[in-house]
C-alpha cells in the first residue's frame, strides 16, 4: 500500500489515517493542537464578552484543572510514561498534544532537577498583542497552578518554582521559565 502525502486524489470510501505518511500525520497533529488552542482562546473571549473577565477566568481555571489531569493520565498511559521524578514530568510535557504549538528547552541538571524555558508561546504572544494585561492572570496565576498540578501528578513532593513570568522584557526570548525539583 502506498502512503498518501495528502487526500487530493479521488474519494476513498475506505479512507483512514493509517494511509497517510508520517509527515502528513505530524502536520495533522500540529494543526489539531493549534485548533484546540484557538478553541480555548475563542471560548474564553466569548465568555469574557458576555459575562466579564472574572467569570471567564474562573470557568477557564475550572476547565483546565480537569483537562490537565485527563491529559496527563491519557498521554502517560498511551506512551507508558511512569515515574516520580522531574524527568518523567518533562517526558510528559514533551509528549503532550499541545507541545507541538510551543517551543521549549530543558536544562536537565539531574533526573530530579531541571530548568525548563518556554521560548515560543502562541498564547502569550496573543495576550501581549491584545494589550489588556490578561497575561498576568493566565500566565501568573493559571499556568502556575497548572504546572503545579502536572508536577503533583507524578510526585506530591515535586516543587515548581516560576523563575520568569510575564510581563517580560521586550528583548527577552523567554516567555516563561520554571525550576522543577524533587528533594530526596
Amino acid at each position: 500500500m502506498t502512503e498518501q502525502v495528502d487526500y487530493s486524489g479521488p474519494f476513498d470510501p475506505n479512507f483512514s489515517f493509517d494511509k497517510l505518511t508520517r509527515e502528513t500525520l505530524l502536520k495533522l497533529i500540529r494543526t489539531d493542537a493549534e485548533y484546540v488552542r484557538r478553541i480555548d482562546g475563542q471560548w474564553y473571549l466569548s465568555v469574557m464578552e458576555k459575562c466579564g473577565n472574572d467569570i471567564a477566568f474562573a470557568c477557564d481555571t475550572e476547565i483546565w484543572e480537569k483537562l490537565e489531569a485527563y491529559t496527563m493520565k491519557t498521554t502517560c498511559n498511551l506512551l507508558n510514561i511512569h515515574g516520580d521524578d522531574v524527568v518523567t514530568l518533562i517526558k510528559a510535557l514533551q509528549a503532550n498534544p499541545w507541545s507541538s504549538s510551543y517551543q521549549f528547552k530543558v536544562d536537565l541538571i539531574n533526573n530530579d532537577h531541571a530548568i525548563i524555558s518556554f521560548i515560543n508561546c502562541p498564547t502569550l504572544l496573543a495576550l501581549e498583542r491584545d494589550g489588556t494585561g490578561r497575561e498576568m492572570l493566565i500566565c501568573n496565576e493559571l499556568e502556575v497552578k497548572l504546572m503545579e498540578l502536572k508536577a503533583r501528578y507524578f510526585n506530591p513532593n515535586m516543587t515548581v518554582t516560576p523563575l520568569k513570568l510575564p510581563p517580560r522584557d521586550p528583548n527577552s526570548e523567554i516567555c516563561c521559565q520554571w525550576e522543577l525539583k524533587v528533594e530526596r
